[in-house]
């Protein structure tokens, strides 16, 4: 019989409505029952499209034992991570404070006034070379609730106490640095030493995080850092910025920035992360070289990408990231549009195979070929082209040590090895005709993959990644590269057509309120800041595509919105969650990683809503006439210990305090 979670909204909280566990959703229901039973709560958070997650459903939500289990000594809530991102966030950090480490699935123990006691990711169902399985550890947690609860409670209150104090240090770090205009002297200084300006603060932490990515960049690859490889769209922002403050090609630096932006973004157009059939990319790479993907496609990936390659290709002129760009564009209209103009929010890394592939449910299935199938559905000079150009070998092209639980044995993954010319000239073709032929095999191999099974399709529509694929929609609208030119209308109406959507459904004019979430209707979830700063930005760069003042001024109510709910007055920045929640520790995203903080689009928004409001363009202007700079610059105080100290860690914030040093002119 299916327990509760029947009548979410969430796909992620559905796929579990017929568990044997007794799954709440997060709320005071949930809180109540705890405090009225006296148990401790699991909260299980997940999405959707996220591989481990449906691991540790089969393994042990979907066990009778271990389902009984939890019931007993526990209240089970289930939590989707894309619609409660500000819930995760807190217990993220908890995680990853107690552990070093995190991901999803995410499960907490909490008391029944929310304090974790203890978590972590994925939990096996047994216990597995010394590590605790599943059902030890409720055991030893149901134990230690009522043996132990005071030692839980203890160690519950000193984490938060201590996440709490490092939170208010870092502001009064803040606090201390003098104001706007400036920034703390150095711990080894006199007292009395004059703060940093601004300006000079800015410079030094674009030098450092130009060196880091410089040092951190992968030759071989390209990319930053090892294995798992993401995409991480805000570095290639940070060095479009470097390049165009270095006056691109003109100084080596700006040579240098450029040339990683492109082997990074060429290695990922050739590789496994790309999916060469239906355009768009993968999340991540498994390995360094973007080889093997997790599979999943996310809608803010697909968004974040593609403007990179837009605005790569405007600064390079190169014509090929900004085909790569249109393959992206085709991927989001045809399979995540929803049809009145939102987008879907992913679409899941495993799916079933054919009977004829031996069936059963696997990673990537929906998207990797044998030989075999190859030479059945095409001409045997196409099959060699094929093969040729994309690395395809009889017993499959997936390293060993790259598939750890032999989901791709005898199977390949579409990467391409070799430029095209060179393929045609090992087989003997014509170059030209080499592309002619493989171009239709692809159309041919489109065609059969869209006969199987496709995987799992999230089709609840975010606020924030809908206006991500607004503003890189609007952005390929007027864009200038020639591939583009025939896709330009359409891409100008999909981008209209999903305003249209935010302001129609997601905007609820009577409360000044963005709301999170739809799937078949709104969900009861308001927004989150960085929902209004997607937004915003999507808002903008469709009033730079269309000059329509309606698209100014429906940003400028998001934004005085944002501005009400989620400011902080005291110290600046804007927190994730509005207070009137019920979460143990209100924190404000300090991190761009796979989705840009919140405060730092909100930082570039708001420079830009004070050129196009005419506000006077010195930062030492008074705030009354100059309201929007003044609290960008604020922003940029706010998170100044953050961006001077690690500023790698927030790429993009750094490029919103390009726009508040620049010339208003400057401004991208």
């Amino acid at each position: 019989m299916p327990n509760s979670l029947a009548l979410a909204k969430s796909p992620y909280l559905r796929q579990h409505a017929n568990n044997p566990v007794g799954w709440l959703e997060w709320g005071e229901a949930a809180f109540a029952r705890a405090r009225a039973e006296d148990k401790p709560i699991l909260l299980s958070i997940g999405y959707s499209t996220c591989h481990w997650c449906h691991v540790m459903a089969r393994e042990s939500f979907e066990n009778a034992a271990i389902a009984a289990q939890l019931n007993h000594d526990f209240i089970p809530v289930k939590l989707d991570r894309e619609e409660r991102p500000d819930v995760d966030r807190v217990y993220m950090t908890y995680v990853q404070a107690r552990t070093g480490s995190g991901g999803w699935p995410l499960n907490v123990f909490l008391t029944p006034d929310l304090k974790p006691f203890f978590g972590g990711t994925y939990f096996p169902p047994e216990d597995r070379q010394g590590r605790r399985g599943f059902p030890s550890l409720l055991a030893a947690i149901a134990g230690a609730w009522h043996d132990k609860r005071a030692d839980l409670v203890a160690e519950a209150d000193r984490v938060l106490a201590s996440l709490r104090d490092h939170y208010r240090n870092r502001a009064a770090s803040v606090a201390d640095s003098g104001g706007p205009g400036s920034t703390p002297a150095s711990s080894t200084s006199p007292s009395s030493a004059a703060p940093i300006p601004l300006h000079e603060a800015a410079g030094d932490a674009f030098e450092r995080g130009f060196a880091h990515l410089y040092e951190s960049f992968d030759a071989t690859h390209g990319g930053f850092g090892g294995a798992p490889k993401f995409p991480r769209s805000g570095n290639i922002d940070f060095l479009l910025r470097v390049a165009a403050l270095q006056g691109g090609g003109a100084t080596e630096t700006g040579r240098e920035a450029l040339r990683l932006i492109a082997e990074t973004l060429r290695n990922m157009i050739q590789g496994g992360l790309h999916d060469h059939l239906g355009g768009g990319f993968h999340r991540y790479s498994v390995d360094a070289g973007w080889f093997v993907p997790h599979f999943e496609k996310m809608l803010y990936d697909q968004a974040l990408i593609a403007r990179n390659l837009l605005d790569t290709a405007r600064a390079t002129g190169d014509e090929r990231l900004a085909w790569a760009a249109r393959g992206v564009f085709d991927y989001l209209l045809r399979d995540l549009a929803h049809p009145r103009g939102a987008f879907f929010s992913a679409e899941d890394a495993d799916s079933d195979r054919t009977p004829a592939e031996g069936g059963g449910h696997a990673e990537g299935a929906f998207y990797v070929w044998t030989r075999t199938e190859l030479d059945r559905v095409l001409p045997p000079v196409d099959t060699a082209l094929v093969c040729a150009h994309f690395g395809i070998e009889d017993a499959g092209n997936v390293p060993a040590e790259l598939d750890p639980h032999c989901e791709f044995t005898g199977r390949n993954i579409l990467r391409q090895s070799r430029p095209l010319a060179e393929t045609a000239v090992g087989l003997g073709l014509d170059p030209i005709a080499a592309a002619d032929r493989l171009a239709a095999s692809l159309e041919r191999l489109r065609a059969i993959r869209a006969s199987r099974p496709r995987p799992h399709l999230d089709d609840k529509v975010l606020a924030a990644w809908n206006g991500l694929a607004l503003s890189a929609l609007a952005r390929a609208a007027v864009h200038p590269a020639a591939c583009l030119a025939d896709k330009r209308p359409f891409y100008l109406e999909a981008a209209l057509r999903c305003a249209r959507f935010i302001e129609s459904e997601l905007w609820v004019p009577a409360r000044r309120v963005l709301l999170r979430s739809w799937r078949d209707g709104p969900a009861a979830i308001d927004g989150f800041a960085e929902d209004y700063a997607c937004v915003v930005a999507g808002l903008l760069d469709l009033h730079q595509a269309t000059l329509d003042p309606h698209w100014l001024r429906f940003a400028e109510k998001l934004q005085a919105a944002l501005d009400a709910r989620f400011w902080d007055e005291a110290e600046g920045g804007y927190f994730s969650a509005p207070a009137d929640t019920e979460l143990v520790l209100r924190l404000k995203d300090d991190y761009d990683g796979a989705e840009p903080a919140a405060s730092s689009f909100a930082l570039s928004n708001l420079v830009r809503l004070s050129i196009l409001q005419g506000e006077p363009a010195s930062n030492e202007t008074a705030p009354a006439l100059a309201p929007h700079r003044a609290r960008a610059a604020r922003v940029a105080e706010a998170f100044r210990s953050q961006w001077s100290g690690a500023p790698h860690a927030l790429p993009v914030l750094l490029c919103g305090l390009a726009d508040l040093l620049a010339e208003p002119a400057h401004v991208i």
